[in-house]
């Protein structure tokens, strides 16, 4: 009998990779029927691949093949590299190759894999990379398949995680938007959890399952975990502040996603996608300006400038545009600069709140019109008709449209963005009736959207927003209510804490304004906020 590993602390380390980026990825228990040697890169690889380090897993899963050819399992893994398995698919040629490097056919390949569990794993990335049906059916396809193995192996952790995140998979595949499946994955991860608590794959797959305001408490745990077993992989850095992000925890949304981008620096070479650096420094320079660092929020943007210039890809172009873009709405520091053609919403948005910012109505228009053209509402949807709409009656607010037919979250976050820069102009112009009327469509909107899990989007809260034209109309109270609305969905956001504290006190309810300035003064750093007391 060929060895088996039961249980093996990952503790790792290869000649052919930076030191720095495998010297620890968890612990795991994966028992297969390979040689020593290619169980040992084996486990590297699933070990990786729970992290979502594709690039890194992929090689542990070549030299498990090289070592060991017919080991069908080393195949299995390397399909499992090449796609995002909570995106939409990207690339289904390379796993379908892998896939005939071990065998000409199905029945060929299930000939390699000598045990039932084995076979398990083999049938279902059959499922999933199979030629006929799209992409959304394959997953579910092979949720399905997993869910069978894991009847078959109710107690096998690793048969358990991976159905957890094909569950989470399916659910994203289908537009699930019951929460069943990511409860159900967040519940098998939990149990893998208590058992192993260094478990990649488990603490991964439960921030995945939590990651909203509702159950994001559920997973603080795993959080904490996740944010110190695996230092190797860029990812694995990153997940925690899904969760603290839900917290409002910012030093460790703000820190915890630099020491993830300098970690996919080191490992991107020319050729790579930038994504894992992208994504980080998003959400690292977020984190900067909730801090009210706005110093540390322009280092990020300057770490995007590099970025892009270096590997000239178009998701280091269109993060970098992302940045700027929330930087200006972040600390209304405004600022209007050309706009290209076809330039994303939230670049126009930032334009157009910063040209009714310094006054300029007219630019403020025009951006207006563009994101009507971007949402695909109808032509008259603009804030009264024109730039002098205010010498005139007031017109009718065009009726947005309704939060179920808004399309997809993406188009309705420019709808939003659209309604808030269209509401700001209203309220220019003295129409603040309308201006409201037109923010609780966009509130309505935004409730409709997946619950906030990560960096606002749009880049604006509407509640937040709402809350801000309601208390600059002296309606304390209701401008309260929407700040608090703001909080519940994304806590400890600065601008919705001092805003519901001045809210608070205009209307008379000075214990709630102090208990919001002192949670305001737990973590903000910049320039103190209008009301806001030294101490």
């Amino acid at each position: 009998m060929r060895g088996r590993i039961a249980c093996l602390a990952l503790v790792l380390s290869a000649a052919a990779w930076p030191a720095a980026q495998l010297e620890n990825v968890g612990s795991i228990s994966f028992p297969t029927s390979a040689s020593s040697e290619a169980q040992r890169y084996f486990l590297r690889g699933v070990a990786i691949l729970h992290s979502f380090g594709w690039k890194q897993a992929i090689a542990e899963f070549k030299r498990a093949q090289q070592a060991e050819p017919d080991f069908a399992l080393a195949y299995w893994g390397e399909t499992l590299s090449y796609n995002h398995p909570l995106t939409a698919e990207q690339d289904a040629a390379n796993p379908r190759a892998i896939l005939a490097r071990l065998g000409p056919d199905a029945a060929a390949r299930l000939a390699k894999a000598p045990t039932p569990r084995e076979k398990g794993f083999l049938q279902a990335v059959e499922a999933l990379w199979a030629t006929t049906g799209d992409w959304r059916a394959r997953r579910v396809a092979y949720k399905d398949a997993m869910e069978r193995l894991h009847t078959q192996f109710p107690d096998d952790d690793e048969v358990t995680t991976f159905y957890a995140l094909a569950l989470l998979s399916a659910a994203r595949a289908e537009n699930d938007s019951t929460f069943r499946p990511e409860m159900k994955a967040g519940a098998l991860a939990l149990g893998v959890f208590r058992k192993n608590p260094n478990h990649p794959g488990a603490t991964h797959y439960i921030i995945h399952a939590f990651d909203d305001p509702v159950h994001a408490p559920l997973a603080l745990e795993a959080a904490f975990a996740y944010a110190k077993i695996v230092p190797a992989v860029s990812h694995a850095v990153h997940m925690p502040t899904h969760i603290f992000i839900q917290h409002g925890m910012w030093h460790e949304v703000a820190h915890q996603n630099i020491r993830a981008f300098n970690i996919a620096k080191e490992l991107w070479q020319t050729g790579d996608s930038p994504s894992d650096m992208a994504h980080s420094g998003d959400w690292g320079q977020y984190g900067f300006l909730q801090l009210g660092d706005y110093a540390g929020a322009r280092e990020r943007i300057r770490a995007f400038e590099e970025m892009a210039e270096t590997t000239r890809n178009a998701r280091a172009t269109s993060g970098l545009a992302l940045v700027r873009s929330r930087y200006i709405v972040e600390t209304e520091e405004w600022a209007m600069g050309p706009v290209a053609d076809g330039a994303a919403a939230h670049a126009v948005f930032a334009n157009g709140l910063s040209a009714v910012g310094t006054g300029d109505l007219a630019t403020a228009e025009a951006m207006l019109g563009r994101l009507a053209k971007q949402a695909r509402l109808p032509a008259d949807a603009a804030a009264g008709g024109g730039a002098h709409a205010d010498h005139a009656a007031p017109a009718p607010t065009p009726a947005p449209p309704p939060a179920a037919a808004a399309g997809s979250d993406g188009n309705k976050a420019t709808v939003i963005m659209h309604h808030e820069l269209a509401a700001r102009l209203l309220e220019a112009k003295g129409q603040t009736d309308r201006a409201i009327a037109l923010l609780k469509e966009a509130v309505a909107i935004e409730e409709s959207m997946r619950p906030p899990n990560g960096a606002a989007d749009p880049i604006k809260p509407s509640h937040e927003l709402l809350g801000e034209v309601l208390a600059r109309a002296g309606r304390h109270g209701e401008a309260a209510a929407a700040f608090e609305a703001c909080l519940e969905r994304m806590p400890n956001r600065p601008r919705s804490l001092a805003g519901a504290a001045g809210a608070h006190a205009a209307a008379g309810r000075a214990d709630r304004a102090r208990a919001h300035w002192a949670a305001l003064r737990t973590f903000w750093t910049g320039k103190p906020f209008p009301g806001m007391p030294a101490s």
